[in-house]
């Protein structure tokens, strides 16, 4: 998982990518692709 930033340019990585925001902090999820996860702070 990468902690980054921004989230932006992560989000564009793959069309399935989904912004979430869970308890306070912001991530990437991929259900298809499970490699493209991040999260935010």
């Amino acid at each position: 998982m990468k902690i980054k930033n921004s989230l932006k340019s992560l989000k564009a990585r793959h069309r399935d990518c989904r912004v979430i925001r869970r308890k306070g902090r912001v991530y990437v999820i991929n259900k298809t692709q499970r490699r493209f996860k991040a999260r935010q702070g």
